[in-house]
């Protein structure tokens, strides 16, 4: 007895076919870098310090090193510094370095610097006698790239970007941003409310709302005083 050989009907080939072809579906590559990438990897975050230097007082700290420190904890604030480190000089001066050091210390925390974000360290001044206290922090500088070759924009023939695609726009950016740093990274996260947190959990184990009481300027009334 012979076999007859096994006929594939047309439908059935297709389906043989389709799932021959199914598969997993392919995964895209990274996205390859583009004319704007090239101008955005040319500007340079320099690290520049912000320092003012004040001379040592057997008395302290003088009204216009006071105000001088306040004009260096307003550029602190505005380009949201890191530490400030007080470097008073060590030996020859006596203890009106250090009592300077100290005083400026305590101006600056009391303006509201945080009390860990200031140090007091002493450094050798190598035998000068007029060494003073330098009172400073690093902040950052963004170098934009030099932008030129525009007599090339409406040169098309090729259909590719020209060369000097994007420049603008990364000269412009890095020109405006607030904090330079920003650009080096991203900032560390707050720690969490560990107390606020526990305070909505226990609200809401027992059905109670979580949300905080509203107040009379939350209420979205429109206020009737004469202006």
């Amino acid at each position: 007895m012979t076999t007859s050989p096994l006929r594939l009907t047309p439908l059935f080939a297709t389906l043989v076919l389709a799932a021959c072809a199914s598969g997993p579906a392919p995964v895209a590559g990274p996205t390859a870098p583009n004319a704007l990438d090239t101008w955005s990897s040319q500007v340079q975050i320099v690290a520049q310090p912000d320092e003012i230097r004040l001379a040592p007082h057997p008395t302290g700290l003088s009204g216009t090193q006071a105000r001088a420190l306040a004009d260096f904890q307003a550029r602190w604030t505005l380009a949201e510094g890191g530490v400030i480190t007080v470097a008073a000089p060590t030996g020859a001066q006596g203890p009106g370095a250090y009592r300077v050091g100290a005083d400026a210390r305590a101006f600056l925390v009391g303006q509201g610097a945080r009390p860990d974000m200031v140090r007091l360290v002493g450094y050798d001044p190598a035998g000068a006698t007029d060494a003073p206290i330098i009172v400073g922090f690093q902040r950052y500088v963004a170098i934009a790239p030099r932008c030129g070759a525009w007599s090339a924009a409406t040169s098309t023939a090729s259909n590719q970007p020209y060369g000097n695609l994007g420049c603008a726009v990364t000269a412009n950016i890095a020109a405006q941003v607030a904090n330079p740093g920003d650009l080096l990274g991203a900032r560390p996260m707050d720690p969490a409310d560990t107390a606020r947190r526990t305070a909505v959990l226990a609200k809401y184990r027992t059905g109670e709302v979580t949300s905080t009481a509203k107040d009379q300027q939350a209420s979205g009334a429109v206020s009737t005083a004469v202006q």
